[in-house]
């Protein structure tokens, strides 16, 4: 028998950072996890926007992107990679799959950014396009939840799109129906409180 219990997967939750978290790479930030098992986590950060637009490095898919309409950084590894993140409507039904879009988890998926953008474009109700993402080796993310780094809580759709990214770590705990939306009240600097 081995030492790790079997990995419950928290692929399409939200890892939401802690006021205690001390990596600056992580302050206030709300994580998608895209892939979580025995061999590790991987997700992008919702709300880290960069001033430079979708289009000018992917051509095609500008166009595409839900507003504010630039590349977010998704995390601190692989910066000169790119994911495209979508929502597709009844992407969570047992419809057909669109060509290039992999489901993660309900109507949320993963873009395959070689696809010829307009093989995807009626289909997709929002994208997003991250450069990098966050990464955790085995039982490292595990680790981190017990130290109470992040709250772990569940995903929506318009999560992925949120219109106003700067807002996304106090909206997403404000509805929350426990204590943690308490925590959405958390000043930036508590030393100013």
């Amino acid at each position: 028998m081995s030492a790790m219990t079997e990995v419950s997967s928290l692929t399409g939750r939200l890892l939401v950072a802690t006021p205690a978290l001390a990596d600056p790479n992580f302050d206030r930030a709300v994580v998608l996890l895209l892939d979580h098992d025995e061999e590790g986590s991987l997700g992008v950060v919702l709300n880290r926007p960069t001033p430079v637009d979708v289009g000018d490095i992917l051509e095609g898919w500008g166009d595409l992107a839900v507003e504010p309409g630039v590349v977010f950084q998704g995390g601190p590894v692989s910066l000169d990679s790119a994911l495209g993140v979508a929502v597709v409507p009844g992407g969570a039904s047992g419809g057909t799959t669109p060509l290039g879009w992999r489901r993660v988890h309900g109507a949320i998926g993963l873009v395959d950014l070689e696809a010829p953008p307009e093989l995807l474009a009626s289909a997709l109700g929002s994208l997003r396009i991250f450069a990098g993402y966050a990464g955790w080796g085995p039982g490292q993310l595990e680790d981190e939840l017990v130290d109470g780094a992040w709250y772990v809580v569940e995903s929506e759709p318009g999560d992925v799109s949120s219109p106003s990214p700067e807002r996304l770590w106090r909206e997403v705990l404000r509805r929350q129906r426990s204590e943690l939306a308490m925590v959405a009240t958390y000043p930036d600097d508590p030393s100013l409180n």
